[in-house]
């Protein structure tokens, strides 16, 4: 019987992070860092794509519904529209001090009338806060014909991309050039590209904490 060892010689590396600049054109953000190893730059993206909550619509009333659309399928339209977010002044559902009950602080309310024949546009989604509202009006949901109505509530909450796509703020994805790493964003509107990775910033710094309060 033959054994043998065989010793492994672990090599530290030195993980440096150096933000250099965010550039913004239209809906893309690139933001570049110089002498850091990508893979901390990967832990931005992944918590971008999976953990920066924004708002989309969770829970539809179909009050009145007279479009070729399922209900199911027209509330799922509905979950899909991109909305403006306002993280400073609500909570997760999950988090708020109502117990995911339902609040002011966690929700808000929304609704679509339309009784003129023709299609149906994200911009006559109603929301009771300006701040929240689809960030496109032009998104099309579905489409009616004479004689035709629809009419439903909806509440939207903030959630992350982990738990459903619905959520996600944008697009993130790395280009390496030489010793400079660019974070590219692409946001589909609920926030601004300089605002998701300052969000990622502080979930990133959060899960850290929580770490070493552990260890």
């Amino acid at each position: 019987m033959i054994h043998v060892e065989r010793k492994v010689e672990e090599e530290e590396e030195e993980y440096k992070f150096k933000m250099v600049s965010i550039k913004t054109e239209g809906n893309k953000s690139i933001v570049e860092f110089k002498s850091t190893h990508n893979t901390i730059v990967n832990a931005f993206r992944r918590v971008i794509l999976d953990e920066v909550p924004t708002f989309a619509i969770e829970d539809v009333e179909i009050v009145k519904n007279g479009s070729a659309l399922y209900d199911e399928t027209f509330a799922h339209r509905l979950g899909l529209i991109p909305l403006t977010t306002d993280l400073s002044a609500y909570n997760m559902k999950s988090d708020c001090k109502c117990g995911s009950v339902g609040c002011a602080l966690c929700e808000v309310k929304m609704s679509i009338t339309q009784s003129e024949s023709g299609y149906v546009y994200s911009g006559s989604i109603k929301s009771e806060d300006p701040a929240v509202k689809p960030a496109f009006d032009t998104i099309p949901v579905t489409k009616l014909l004479d004689g035709q109505e629809i009419e439903a509530n909806c509440v939207a909450i903030l959630g992350c991309g982990k738990t459903h796509a619905k959520w996600s703020p944008g697009h993130a994805y790395l280009q390496e050039n030489g010793k400079v790493v660019d974070l590219v964003i692409e946001s589909f509107g609920q926030l601004s590209g300089k605002d998701i990775f300052n969000t990622s910033v502080d979930v990133l710094i959060g899960k850290i904490e929580e770490l070493e309060n552990k260890l």
